[in-house]
């Protein structure tokens, strides 16, 4: 029978992955709700092709496009982000989590709330609320499993496979005591071998262009400065149950593997494949089973080599700062999270250069705003006061 799926963000990269998986393997996934932000025109093209039976958009400039586009076509229209949070509430199978940052944190809540099992490929929404997310989820019998390739790659080395995660279970044994650590591993970005003198002279189109993974510019910028990995080590923190001392990063250019658990026993098993995300998605979607979607193999011998190096935190200021946050706590990984969005959103703009993007966080950081976690507004507050300070300290 195949498994019923709601997609937030569907006409982002992850929504388009996993539309791409369900046209792979029809027998295996139904659309149920599609969820985008502003492109009205590209979700109604997803609709009449896939004919969930809600689409969602968040803002209402280009409603009538939509509408346009879908008259006559049975599936129901909603507007606006209360209505589109509100069909993270409709039971599915499967939630698919892939708005890009903290706007996404509302429909994860409403999901969890309603004990669903969400595929999470928002990372923003552990990073600044993850206390508050896992513990919403125990709370109510729902189930987080990871989308990010690289912890996906730890769920799957770590008796991921074997299913044991249950409603409102953590997603491995509370016990950790087996394992030494885990380590997500890198690329390292399309600058890991420029001079770091050069590192003012980078533009946004240099930025942009990842080496390996073809993703929005938000999140190509964050892995040129390694923010990304950064930010993935506090969600890891947190899907895991680990201490930030047991969770190592490695520099690997050739992204075949995705992530090692290292055990006390001396063994180290690692997850490897292509740099392709409909992979770790496929997994979210079909656990504990596996989907079969014809994928390209990994050619190892093509490769010929597998290289592995540090951190540089010389090179990479933003992974040193957002170790720092996970370390200190309390709000500080929000701070990151909100500040890093505004100095990103300056660079792509010409605001600010390159080198500039660590320094605005930094600056955050050093003056948080004072409150606390505990609730999705609270959250939200935080956020939008530290957005305030980042933009105070743009030119």
């Amino acid at each position: 029978m195949a498994k019923k799926i709601s997609i937030f963000g569907s006409t982002g990269s992850i929504g388009s992955s996993t539309l791409a998986l369900v046209e792979a393997c029809p027998d295996k996934l139904d659309v149920h709700i599609l969820v985008a932000g502003t492109d009205a025109e590209f979700l109604a093209e997803q609709a009449l092709r896939h004919r969930p039976a809600y689409v969602g958009l968040a803002s209402d400039e280009n409603v009538d496009v939509l509408r346009s586009a879908l008259t006559g076509s049975g599936i129901e229209i909603v507007v606006g982000d209360a209505a589109c949070t509100a069909l993270a509430r409709e039971p599915v199978d499967v939630v698919v989590a892939g708005i890009v940052g903290l706007a996404g944190l509302p429909s994860v809540m409403a999901a969890l709330e309603a004990g669903q099992t969400v595929a999470l490929a928002n990372k923003e929404s552990l990073v600044s609320a993850g206390a508050l997310v896992t513990a919403t989820a125990a709370r109510y019998g729902a189930r987080l499993l990871p989308v990010d390739s690289e912890h996906s790659a730890i769920f799957q080395c770590w008796l991921g496979w074997a299913g044991h995660a249950g409603a409102g279970q953590a997603l491995l044994p509370a016990d950790a005591s087996a394992i030494r650590h885990i380590c997500l591993t890198a690329s390292g970005g399309p600058f890991r071998e420029l001079p770091i003198e050069r590192f003012p002279e980078i533009t946004p189109a240099q930025a942009v262009r990842h080496p390996n993974w073809s993703m929005g510019q938000k999140i190509s910028v964050d892995s040129a400065t390694m923010m990304n990995k950064g930010l993935e080590v506090i969600e890891a923190a947190w899907i895991f149950g680990l201490d930030s001392d047991r969770i190592d990063v490695l520099i690997h250019p050739q992204v075949a593997i995705h992530g090692m658990v290292y055990f006390n026993d001396g063994s180290v098993i690692g997850q490897l494949g292509t740099a392709d995300m409909k992979t770790p998605i496929s997994y979210a979607l079909a656990w504990p089973d596996r989907l079969n979607w014809n994928p390209e193999p990994l050619d190892l011998a093509a490769m010929g080599r597998l290289d592995f190096a540090a951190v540089d935190e010389q090179r990479y200021p933003c992974f040193r700062l957002a170790r720092q946050a996970l370390l200190s706590g309390d709000v500080l990984p929000a701070v990151l999270n909100a500040a890093n969005e505004i100095a990103v959103g300056a660079f792509l703009d010409g605001r600010i250069g390159f080198v500039d993007i660590a320094g605005v966080v930094e600056q955050c950081l050093r003056r948080p705003p004072d409150g606390d976690l505990e609730s999705l507004d609270a959250v939200l507050d935080i956020d939008a006061r530290a957005r305030d300070i980042a933009n105070s300290c743009l030119p």
